[in-house]
């Protein structure tokens, strides 16, 4: 029998390699950028075209490369961060597994020019699917300028998933603010076809944080600084005001690298448990300096998943530090009164007389019923015997006016009194509310519940869709427009559902760096916050993604009616409650919301009945 195990080329082990480390263009930004930032780079370019899937450009000012290192730099586990398996527990660099240029190389096509600082000349080099195709000797500035074209451009397979160009451009965005907010002593820019996005100067840590996500962040956030001997933490909390169900900035970093860290995140809500409502959540950016040797970075190639030696003990500090940073917000409040142009109040002395307190004159035979006003035009003697007027005639009176035809009088009227041109008013269906939250009302079979806040996300979403599909929305104009501010990250999906938001009825223009002028928002939405709103929408499209326009069109729809249906304890009038079971029975589906929840429920009669047995 022949022996059947051989070993794979290095040009299919890279690409198996690159399915790990490369999964989109934004792998290729974060790994080219972290390794710029190894290399002590202060200034740091990135220019991407068509969301990196036809090229991704990284330019910059590090200690360059020599011509040997740049040729071996594209071999699989071929590093100078490492030298012994001892070196993982002392790491202080990005990088260190070796794989992430090989990677790229096998699945792309790569130019790289690269100088050492002290050196007159520089290489050039040329891999296209791990294969060499040029080196030579160049002249170009010190540092390093990659360009990578034609991701995945051989294996079509793993190009033709990736995702719109909209959501591939939010993923690198995503990746690009993770890093630039661990660095802000290094510049850098992002350009998206020839457009600068983002240009971020060399900064302070919580300026660099208003530059990536708004001045209205830098506003609500809280500094955290403990130094314990197992971890410094530092950063920044979000006050109690800034808690929102969706679309929290929430980051966490170790050693300056960004990590996810579930157990760290329930410390971070048990510090605000009471103070915020519950299934909200509360932006934080909070900086681990742990001494290498206490953590493993070695669990995934994408080094997001990190295991701490005293995870227990470091859940403790984060508590406990978040809590002194909410205490110090909340302990010693500040009352400053503004003196300038208040007024003189003299001072009471004990021998000087009060002033007399003033008395009024009341006349008390005085009667408004009995007494005339002056001046009356009319000539009319006014009546006195007011209290007649509120008299219930008497049943004798009735019967006779009715008999004699002097008056229109009905005698099957009951307790009112109806002018024979006017229809005795239809009296609908009346409804019960109950504790403000179902509304219940009978019918044939028994008793029917309906909720009354799943029955109008039901109508509003109905509302909604149709709206889209047909382009006829409203817009209510608003007297003065709000300003918001998205992240670059968030900007990009705005943009791609904004044809959809016009439908609804939203008039939005765009003021440049991520900044929006909501000037008119869908008819029947007044009273809410637009920018909430459009907040909400925007992570529910980014959660499912911008290529599928069906779903994020229900995603819109659906996160729009949730914001203006009623709130269940509001108190319906049975005139409004009507109008509410009318709408939801003239939906397709009356039963259950958008989501699959319940509506209606009945309660049987024969169930009623075994009540009362």
């Amino acid at each position: 029998m022949s022996d059947i195990i051989h070993l794979l080329p290095d040009s299919v082990a890279n690409q198996i390699a690159a399915g790990e480390v490369i999964q989109r263009p934004a792998s290729v930004i974060k790994e080219l950028v972290e390794n710029a930032v190894d290399a002590t780079a202060r200034r740091i370019d990135v220019l991407v075209v068509d969301a990196g899937k036809t090229s991704i450009q990284v330019i910059d000012d590090g200690k360059g490369m020599s011509e040997t290192d740049a040729r071996l730099s594209f071999e699989r586990h071929a590093t100078s961060k490492i030298k012994e398996a001892s070196d993982l527990f002392a790491l202080r660099t990005m990088g260190f597994r070796g794989e992430a240029l090989a990677s790229i190389a096998a699945v792309a096509q790569v130019e790289l020019r690269t100088r050492l600082t002290d050196a007159e000349l520089g290489t050039e080099l040329v891999i296209s699917g791990s294969q060499v195709e040029r080196q030579e000797v160049v002249s170009c500035p010190g540092g390093s300028n990659f360009l990578v074209k034609n991701l995945f451009f051989n294996v079509p397979a793993r190009r033709k998933f990736l995702k719109s160009n909209q959501t591939e451009l939010s993923n690198i965005l995503q990746e690009f603010e993770r890093i630039a907010l661990v660095h802000p002593d290094v510049a850098f820019t992002l350009s998206h076809n020839g457009t600068v996005m983002m240009n971020l100067p060399v900064s302070s840590l919580r300026q660099r944080i208003a530059n990536v996500f708004g001045k209205k962040l830098n506003e609500q956030m809280l500094a955290v600084d403990v130094d314990t001997t197992l971890v410094h933490l530092n950063g920044f909390v979000g006050k109690p005001e800034a808690a929102r169900k969706k679309g929290v900035h929430q980051y966490f970093f170790v050693n300056g690298r960004y990590m996810r860290h579930p157990y760290f995140h329930k410390a971070v809500m048990e510090a605000f448990d009471q103070l915020i409502p519950m299934g909200e959540q509360v932006p934080y950016f909070l900086y681990f300096d742990v001494a290498p040797a206490h953590i493993d970075v070695n669990i995934h190639p994408t080094k997001t998943e990190i295991k701490f030696e005293n995870e227990m003990a470091i859940w403790q500090i984060i508590v406990a530090a978040v809590r002194e940073s909410l205490g110090r917000f909340n302990a010693v409040p500040t009352i400053d009164f503004d003196t300038e142009g208040k007024p003189d109040i003299p001072v009471f002395e004990a021998g000087t007389v009060a002033a007399g307190q003033p008395e009024l004159q009341v006349n008390p035979d005085f009667n408004p019923f009995q007494t005339v006003g002056k001046g009356a035009s009319s000539t009319r003697p006014r009546s006195t015997d007011w209290m007649s007027l509120y008299e219930e005639p008497s049943s004798e009176c009735r019967t006779s006016a009715w008999a004699s035809g002097e008056e229109d009088v009905q005698p099957d009227s009951g307790a009112g009194l109806y002018a024979e041109e006017e229809p005795i008013p239809e009296v609908s269906a009346l409804h019960y509310q109950y504790k403000g939250q179902y509304i219940l009302t009978s019918v044939k079979s028994g008793l029917m519940l309906i909720d009354q806040h799943r029955a109008h996300i039901r109508i509003l979403y109905d509302r909604f869709k149709a709206q889209m599909a047909s382009r006829s929305g409203t817009s209510q104009g608003v007297l003065f427009p709000e300003i918001f501010r998205l992240p670059a990250s968030d900007a990009v999906i705005l943009d791609e559902i904004s044809d959809d938001l016009h439908a609804l009825g939203f008039d939005l223009s765009s003021l440049g760096g991520g900044s929006y002028s909501v000037n008119g928002i869908p008819a029947g939405t007044e009273g809410l916050n637009p920018a909430d709103m459009l907040t909400n929408m925007v992570e529910c499209a980014k959660e499912k993604g911008g290529n599928l326009e069906d779903e994020v069109r229900h995603r819109i729809a659906l996160s729009l009616a949730r914001s203006a249906a009623i709130v269940p304890g509001q108190v319906l009038t049975n005139v409004e409650m009507e109008a509410l079971i009318d709408d939801l029975f003239a939906c397709a589906s009356p039963n259950y919301t958008p989501d699959g929840k319940v509506i209606i429920a009945i309660l049987q009669q024969d169930n009623v009945d075994k009540m009362f047995r």
